[in-house]
């Protein structure tokens, strides 16, 4: 449920469910989140330091498994539960599952967020929501909601904020240098856009940590993790640039000027010697945050 501008997990794009063929987007979203496995696989490592023997794990807004699936590495003693709105998704990430060996302990849940956790069969020992709290209007409510379905000493951890993916140099030798920079202040008002026009809305201050403790949580930790694949990018990594840009030069079109514009079209041309698919100096460079809060014995 998280919107690929930012990266969330992964997981998902940043548009609505009327409006996406998730059945058509899985195998890129899927491979997005692989790419992004090491910063996760460190997370969840972190994670494992924090979160003692959890017997069932919620993966809130799982998209296609790719996250659940390490959670279920990385707690062999877990039942996982992945949470998505999107059935499709959720045929992946079973799938997924089943292929790794973990289908024995796994299960998905289809329907919206919050609502849907009410149908968990027990409380969750942790709750994981990887960038995808931001996609419901009313974040405190959902955090309260969170929280009522932890057990007794459970854990949130949500992934939140971060830094912006980068790609590029800052002068690349075609157009005005400094394009990413640019592009990061159209993806920001494109997020203001995106959240006011969620139902339910709410403004709210992301300061995640009194977030938390307004949900009646405690101990409140934070982390943050790096995705740091260097130049010359592999294959994997120039599929995902050049879907992440193509889908800022379609979102921001009307936000660029006409030499920003030009340059993602010289960018995104294969044929094009300067294009991120041929390009020497492509890299992905990301941080994500992780905020954990516990609930009162």
């Amino acid at each position: 449920m998280a919107h690929d501008h930012h990266n969330h997990h992964g997981n998902r794009d940043h548009h609505d469910h009327t409006d996406i063929d998730w059945a058509e987007m899985a195998p890129h979203l899927e491979s997005q989140a692989e790419l992004y496995a090491p910063l996760y696989e460190r997370a969840l490592a972190w994670l494992g330091k924090e979160v003692t023997e959890p017997g069932l794990i919620v993966d809130a807004g799982s998209g296609p498994g790719v996250v659940s699936c390490l959670f279920a590495e990385v707690f062999p003693g877990a039942r996982v539960v992945a949470v998505d709105g999107s059935a499709p998704l959720l045929e992946r990430a079973r799938a997924r599952a089943e292929r790794l060996g973990y289908g024995d302990r796994f299960d998905t849940l289809a329907g919206e967020l919050p609502d849907v956790l009410s149908d968990l069969d027990y409380p969750a020992d942790l709750l994981w929501a990887g960038r995808s709290l931001h996609h419901l209007g009313d974040q405190r409510t959902a955090l309260t909601a969170f929280a009522e379905r932890l057990a007794p000493g459970g854990t949130v951890a949500l992934m939140e904020g971060g830094l912006a993916p980068r790609f590029l140099p800052r002068d690349i030798g075609i157009g005005r240098p400094g394009l990413q920079a640019r592009l990061e202040v159209g993806e920001q008002e494109w997020f203001t856009r995106m959240r006011a026009g969620l139902p339910g809305s709410v403004a709210e201050t992301e300061d995640w940590p009194a977030l938390l403790a307004t949900a009646g949580l405690k101990h409140t930790r934070t982390r943050s993790f790096l995705l740091d694949l260097p130049a010359p990018a592999s294959d994997r990594a120039r599929a995902y640039v050049a879907a992440h840009l193509s889908r800022l030069r379609d979102g921001l079109a009307d936000d660029l000027d006409a030499e920003d514009r030009a340059t993602l079209d010289r960018l995104l041309d294969a044929d094009d010697e300067a294009s991120v698919h041929r390009r020497s100096d492509v890299f992905v460079l990301a941080a994500h945050t992780v905020y954990t809060a516990v609930r009162a014995v």
